[in-house]
């Protein structure tokens, strides 16, 4: 299986499956002298380790990250970094049942197709399960741009029916829900969900503050490009915006983020120009569709090619998109690292700055 590798400069290569004895990943191109330890990079696992609440799966992890090489007296060497994570809670039994059956709107079927076989214990490498070695990687990511002054965010701002009415993007809850007003309506929303074996989707949206102008290439790895990529590569991500353009009914006499000697006046292009960051407030947004292996019966077929019907038992997510924050916050942190790395490399001798009046 290739694919495995993100990354040009600062790059990190994952193995594992939801099922298997471990998952762990390989960073490699990270600069010397980081301070970081284990603790830091277990506090972003514990954001997204399942069985935390009542509306998450209950599968019990304690992701417990261990690091095998490229960090020394708590900072790094600049050789590859090792870390390793180990499955502790598998209940494969659970699974026994999906053995000659695909579950719908799944990879199962395609992982068939293309592979020839499949790992049918919690969909092996197509599993969520994964994404805990983005995040332990993206951990590293934040500690250096939050070095830069760049810091990134994320929160749910729909929820099946449910849509945030403001963003705050203070507000702590268990739904990661950017309007603390509407928790009560995701409970009963959740009480049903979890009553009828069904699941929804969910809206997302990302803000990063503080990143420089000058970042990204302007043909085939533009930053906006790049940034999209890594946001759809998370499980069960269908689209992904930048800015806030999705309404064509706008002209362009109002969306063109018009200028005045002091910077930007507005910021519908999510603050990335010709695919190079602006300086500006970087937006994204990204929907994220129910949860597949659910309770509620489906017809489908059998690796015979017969019709039969379905229903996944097992621990799973009502709405992938609560625990989808910290991955998504992760993803983003290892696009803005290998680009400051990229920049650094071919611009380090350019002086990026805007001419604002404001700049200084």
């Amino acid at each position: 299986m290739s694919g495995n590798t993100f990354g040009k400069i600062f790059t990190v290569t994952t193995f594992g499956e939801s099922h298997g004895s471990a998952l762990g990943c390989i960073i490699d191109g990270c600069p010397p002298g980081i301070a970081i330890d284990s603790n830091e990079i277990q506090a972003e696992l514990d954001k997204r380790k399942p069985g935390q609440s009542d509306v998450t799966t209950p599968r019990k992890e304690d992701d417990q990250v261990e690091i095998l090489s490229g960090i020394f007296e708590g900072k790094t060497t600049g050789t590859p970094i090792g870390l390793i994570i180990r499955n502790t809670n598998q209940q494969s039994q659970d699974y026994q049942h999906l053995k000659d059956v695909f579950r719908p709107n799944h990879a199962d079927i395609t992982y068939q197709a293309k592979y020839g076989l499949r790992d049918y214990r919690g969909g092996g490498r197509a599993s969520a399960r994964e994404t805990a070695m983005r995040v332990a990687a993206g951990a590293i990511a934040k500690k250096y741009l939050h070095s830069q002054g760049v810091h990134t965010q994320c929160m749910v701002t729909q929820i099946g029916p449910i849509a945030a009415d403001t963003l705050d993007w203070d507000t702590k809850n268990k739904f990661n829900f950017a309007d603390p007003s509407k928790v009560n309506e995701l409970d009963a929303l959740f009480e049903e969900l979890i009553k009828e074996g069904d699941s929804v989707g969910a809206k997302l949206q990302i803000v990063v503050k503080g990143c420089p102008a000058g970042l990204g290439e302007p043909v085939f790895d533009k930053l906006d490009a790049d940034l999209a990529k890594a946001i759809m590569s998370i499980n069960a991500v269908k689209a992904v915006a930048i800015g806030d353009l999705e309404d064509t009914s706008k002209r362009g006499s109002v969306i063109r983020d018009e200028m005045s000697a002091t910077g930007f006046k507005t910021n519908h292009s999510g603050g990335i120009l010709g695919g190079i960051s602006s300086s500006d407030d970087i937006v994204i947004g990204f929907t994220i569709k129910p949860t597949s292996s659910i309770r509620k019966a489906a017809e489908t077929i059998n690796t015979k090619g017969e019709d039969t019907e379905i229903s996944v038992t097992g621990r799973h997510d009502p709405c992938v998109g609560i625990r989808a924050v910290p991955i998504a916050e992760a993803m983003t942190n290892l696009v803005l690292m290998d680009h400051f790395l990229r920049n650094r490399a071919q611009c380090g001798d350019v002086e990026q700055v805007l001419p604002f009046n404001n700049n200084e």
